[in-house]
């Protein structure tokens, strides 16, 4: 799934290509992709309207319109947005597309059909999103944003020491910070050398004040470099480059880069989890409480073979890049005539 790096990413592509674009009409051709109205009480609504500002708010982009509403787009695990001209070739994943004043069309790709857009009222104070009937705001229960002014080591000490629990399932809970998920929670633990079974209790301030820096930097360093392409992810400008920098995640097997002992892999509330176990070391006196989960680990203790490990791997991105290749392709070719 998209995370704040890659959806700041084609927040900003966006911008680029329609702010300031007038929206002539909306189909939907599968209703629940719409989180708040059905197919023809969204396209009523959209008609007319400016798009004034786009922007995100944890793994989601916001879309400010005239007249006061905020669209939310939700990529989810395959969710892609293009903006083609109107006459581009028809692709039987897009589900939602918005005609433009201008004669082009923003479409929302979504294989698996997971993707979720949702049409809000935005306050006039506040500027969120607010939920229609009860008045809450949209995002009221998600974290800060990682990267925001206001996360200073301080405050990330505070509400670090507000929680119980693991470090890797604590990094992905947006309550507590908003649009870090599993591949940057990964990168920033093995950056701090912390490892990811780690009660959060248990950090001295040194290690608080490592994981923050951690953490903001590898999501300022994936921003820059448009995010990772190691999926589904695309966006409108083009795929990202981060995955050729990150370290451990879906490296299982390779050597770690600072101590070349092999990447584990196990698994954390239902989420595949790597990590150097020389580096990031879990304190003795936490062992015997993750024994579970770490005898399950790859490459097992005696030795997987980590040629198939890293095989398999490359056959999941080869896989990933043909769909991503495939899908720029269907919206940039020429129509037949």
């Amino acid at each position: 799934m998209p995370e704040l790096p890659e959806v700041e990413t084609v927040a900003r592509d966006l911008r680029g290509l329609i702010l300031g674009t007038g929206i002539v009409d909306a189909r939907c051709d599968w209703p629940r992709t719409l989180r708040t109205h059905p197919p023809d009480a969204f396209a009523a609504a959209l008609r007319g309207r400016t798009i004034e500002g786009i922007g995100r708010r944890a793994k989601e982009l916001l879309v400010e319109l005239s007249g006061g509403l905020i669209m939310t787009i939700h990529l989810k695990m395959t969710g892609q947005l293009f903006v083609t001209p109107s006459d581009a070739p028809a692709d039987g994943h897009v589900h939602l597309v918005l005609d433009l004043a201008d004669g082009r069309q923003l479409r929302f790709r979504d294989i698996r059909k997971f993707g979720r857009v949702g049409l809000y009222r935005r306050d006039e104070a506040t500027g969120e999103a607010l939920v229609e009937g009860s008045g809450a705001a949209v995002f009221g229960g998600h974290g800060p944003e990682p990267l925001g002014d206001g996360l200073t080591v301080s405050r990330f000490r505070e509400l670090l020491r507000a929680r119980h629990g693991r470090l890797k399932p604590l990094l992905m809970d947006q309550t507590f910070l908003a649009g870090i998920g599993n591949i940057y929670a990964d990168e920033a633990l093995w950056r701090a050398r912390l490892h990811p079974l780690r009660g959060a209790a248990s950090l001295r301030p040194d290690e608080e004040r490592r994981l923050h820096a951690a953490i903001r930097e590898i999501l300022g360093e994936a921003v820059e470099r448009r995010g990772s392409s190691v999926d589904d992810y695309t966006a409108p400008g083009g795929d990202g480059t981060m995955q050729e920098r990150l370290q451990v995640y879906q490296r299982t097997g390779e050597p770690c880069p600072r101590c070349a002992r092999p990447i584990r892999r196990i698994v954390v509330s239902g989420r595949a989890t790597h990590f150097c176990s020389w580096c990031q070391r879990l304190p003795v006196q936490q062992q015997a409480g993750a024994a579970a989960i770490l005898d399950r680990m790859t490459p097992a203790r005696n030795g997987a073979p980590a040629r198939d490990l890293r095989t398999r791997t490359e056959r999941t991105r080869s896989a990933a890049a043909t769909r991503r290749d495939a899908a720029r392709a269907g919206v940039s070719r020429p129509v037949s005539t």
